[in-house]
This record gives structure tokens, C-alpha cells and sequence, in this order.
């Protein structure tokens, strides 16, 4: 079945584009270039790791966004890497036969566990079912075997938007359910594909996971905050915001704080990495970030529009981790954070006087 996904979707990466894959997924893990040679003799392997890939309640938005990614051809070097036993997507088995497959590699073969979507645990779990079995099932069947675990996406991560309150079909993501093994969340929605990529290579290389945080997110993509490493920071630390959408300082990329971007508690690498290719990502074409990738963001970020309370965003300057803030985020004094943008504002006044 392995073979059959290989054929049909993934003709074979020619070296330049599989050395410039291996390349950017080792800039965003911060490797150095002499570690870039090693990465590449780990992607290239023969022996390619099994990997299953279950899709419980989602969009199907994180393989979409890995599918679509290219120059490198993301999902081809992706392919070129792991043996994609099981895929509901984009597997060309289906019905027995793909239940075959799944059955056949977790009884008898080592894999990762990719899983892409929330599990709904009310009523026993009935909302989502494959196969005649529910999440909860196939989840309790396939897990404990697995070597590791990859939650991608909010929703399998923490639940994801049908999580939201009253979370009617008791939506969780993986790690509220499964103990005793290793799991990364790759939070987002999506998450950027060269964060999947990069924890995949780096296990392949390591023989081990990337260092995480205290929510099992990889720190070389969630490590600093949005705020920190975002172009329009500048424009925050002077004061210059924009008022509402479509205006004179919209135009003119100003800071979206006003406008209910919650960069300032928010971890994920989107301003270093980008997306689709043309150097982009929500901030910079305009609309604020929505804190995608933080728990339970479908409740504690709304409305989307409104701007955060001072309390909740953090002083100026790099932070070392995501835990560190983790506090400040809930709710601890940001008096810094008031002085930092009166300072700014105080600037603009002054410099208005100057030239009156």
C-alpha cells in the first residue's frame, strides 16, 4: 500500500529539491550547517519508518496545508522519508482492504502514530466512528503500540474549535487520553508543515524527540512568542497602531494589537518560517494573529477583533521559553507593558511638538 501512495502521488524528488527540504527543515530546528549533512543521511535512508496517520474530528486542514506546501515539494520529501502505511486521505486503499493495512503494520511492525483530529469521549465516543469502531477505539487500540506520537493540529493537540464551550460531544486531544508514551503536539490551524517535517527529521536523526515545552510542544518551532519576532513589533514599541481595518495606518503596516492580534501570547514560529511559498503569513498581509496555536484559543482569544487587556500581554524584549510567560498569560501584571506604550505614545507627542 506503501508503494502504491509512492507511485501515485510521489514521483521521485529530484536532489536539489531534497537537499533544499532537508536544508530549511534544519534552519528551523536550529541546527548548524554541519549537522545538515547528517540530516540528509537520515532522510535518505533506505529503511524508511512506518507511520500511520488517523483522522478523527477535523477539517482535514493540516494534511491540505502539507499537501499544497512545495518548492521544496514538501509532501513529496515528506513521502521520500516515511513508508505512509495508513492514510485515510490519501492512502489508495479503502474500506476492508485500508483496514487491513492498518491492522497489519500495528500488529506487526514498529511506526509513529500521526494523529490528526480531536476524539469526542461523550456518549461513549459515538460522534465519530471508522470502521464500526469510535475514535476512542482505534485510539485505544493503535496508541499503545506506537514508538512515539505526533498530535498535529489544534484539534488533536487540544481539542481544536469543536472543543469550544459547551463542547457538545466532549472533544479532548490525544494526550488527555493516552499515557505512558511519548507525544509532540504540533498545534495550529494549520500548523506550518516544516514543523511536522522538522520533528520527523530530527527523530530520525536523534533517534529521539525535539526538546518541549510544558504543553509537549517543540520548542524550536513554539519557543518564542509571536510578538517578539514579528515585523510590525517595531510599530508597537512606538506606538503606532492601527485604529480599525481599511484605514490610513492599515495601509501603512502598522502594529494589529488594537485590532485584536494576539501575537503577544501566542508561541509559534509563523513570522520566521511563513507560508505558501511567497513569504506571507496572517500578520503580514493584515489580519492579526488569532493565537492558533495556544489551548482552548477558541474561547480564551475571542472575540477575535477585540483587543487583549493589558493584563494579559507581557513585557518587552525575547522571553527565554513559552512557560515563563505561561503565567502572564492568565493574568499577571503587565504595568511594564502599559509603560513600555506610553513611552512610545509620549515619543510620537513629542515629537509632534518639535515640529509645531
Amino acid at each position: 500500500m506503501a508503494d502504491n501512495v509512492s507511485k501515485t502521488m510521489n514521483p521521485q524528488l529530484d536532489r536539489r529539491g531534497f537537499l533544499k527540504g532537508c536544508t530549511m527543515a534544519a534552519a528551523a530546528l536550529g541546527l548548524s550547517e554541519a549537522m545538515i549533512p547528517r540530516l540528509v543521511e537520515a532522510a535518505a535512508n533506505a529503511e524508511r519508518p512506518r507511520v500511520i496517520w488517523l483522522h478523527f474530528q477535523e477539517c482535514t486542514g493540516c494534511t491540505e496545508s502539507l499537501l499544497r506546501a512545495s518548492h521544496p515539494d514538501l509532501a513529496r520529501l515528506l513521502l521520500d522519508i516515511i513508508s505512509l502505511d495508513y492514510h485515510e486521505t490519501v492512502m489508495a486503499a479503502a474500506g476492508h482492504q485500508a483496514e487491513q493495512n492498518l491492522h497489519d503494520t500495528v500488529n506487526n511492525h514498529p511506526f509513529l502514530l500521526v494523529v490528526e483530529g480531536a476524539i469526542p469521549t461523550k456518549e461513549n465516543g459515538i460522534y465519530c466512528m471508522i470502521a464500526g469502531k469510535t475514535a476512542m477505539e482505534i485510539l485505544a487500540e493503535v496508541a499503545p503500540k506506537a514508538s512515539a506520537i505526533i498530535a498535529i493540529g489544534s484539534c488533536a493537540t487540544f481539542g481544536g474549535v469543536q472543543a469550544a464551550a459547551p463542547n457538545p460531544t466532549g472533544a479532548v486531544g490525544v494526550q488527555d487520553l493516552v499515557s505512558g508514551k511519548p507525544i509532540v503536539n504540533i498545534p495550529g490551524c494549520p500548523p506550518n508543515p516544516i514543523s511536522f517535517l522538522g520533528t520527523i527529521l530530527h527523530y530520525l536523526t536523534f533517534n529521539r524527540l525535539p526538546v518541549l515545552d510544558s504543553l509537549n510542544r517543540p520548542l524550536f518551532a513554539y519557543g518564542r512568542r509571536i510578538h517578539d519576532h514579528c515585523e510590525r513589533r517595531a510599530h508597537f514599541d512606538e506606538g503606532r497602531f492601527v485604529e480599525q481595518f481599511g484605514d490610513e495606518f492599515h495601509k501603512l503596516g502598522y502594529c494589529l494589537y488594537k485590532v485584536g492580534c494576539k501575537g503577544p501570547e501566542t508561541f509559534s514560529n509563523c513570522p520566521a518560517v511563513r507560508f505558501n511559498d511567497v513569504e506571507v503569513w496572517p500578520v503580514s498581509v493584515g489580519h492579526g494573529c488569532i493565537g492558533c496555536t495556544e489551548p482552548n484559543f477558541w474561547d480564551t482569544m475571542t472575540p477575535f477583533y477585540e483587543r487583549l487587556p493589558m493584563a494579559k500581554i507581557p513585557g518587552g524584549g525575547i522571553i527565554d521559553s513559552a512557560d515563563n510567560v505561561g503565567k502572564t498569560v492568565l493574568g499577571v501584571t503587565a504595568a511594564a507593558v502599559g509603560i513600555h506604550a506610553a513611552v512610545g505614545i509620549g515619543k510620537r507627542l513629542i515629537k509632534g511638538k518639535k515640529e509645531e
